[in-house]
């Protein structure tokens, strides 16, 4: 299976790049959320987060604030949102690691706005689970 991001690495894909260094790169994505919204890339192919080293997503989210500064100065943003999905669950669509740096606007509608509300029980019980989890690792 052939990998989009991959290709526009390769230079096989055309891409509107924004940022590359020799481990990342930065682009455009191609089906905004709002005008300006871009991806930070590793160029190294991982489907997940959580297949990187600890170093290695460092490094990528330490691109981050320098594309998103650019993005809200070129578009006059009013503020940002990052997102990672992982699996197709998380509805990421291109199953390469990608950080998505979403520009945002206070005459705009927020499509997040959707929340649940937990219970204390809920919290409490989940909470202790995740953090015997992390003992684990």
């Amino acid at each position: 299976m052939t990998c989009i991001f991959c290709d526009i690495i390769a230079g096989k894909q055309n891409a509107y790049l924004i940022y590359e260094d020799k481990m990342h790169i930065a682009i455009m994505d191609k089906y905004p959320i709002h005008l300006g919204h871009s991806l930070v890339i590793p160029r190294e192919h991982h489907e997940k987060i959580i297949d990187m080293s600890t170093e290695d997503v460092s490094s990528l989210f330490a691109k981050v604030p320098r594309v998103a500064k650019a993005i809200l100065k070129a578009t006059g943003a009013d503020g940002f949102n990052i997102g990672q999905n992982n699996g197709r669950a998380a509805n990421q669509i291109i199953p390469h690691v990608h950080v998505h740096v979403i520009p945002r606007y206070e005459t705009m509608s927020n499509p997040w706005k959707r929340r649940m509300i937990a219970n204390d029980e809920e919290l409490e019980k989940l909470s202790n689970k995740i953090k015997n989890f992390i003992k684990l690792d």
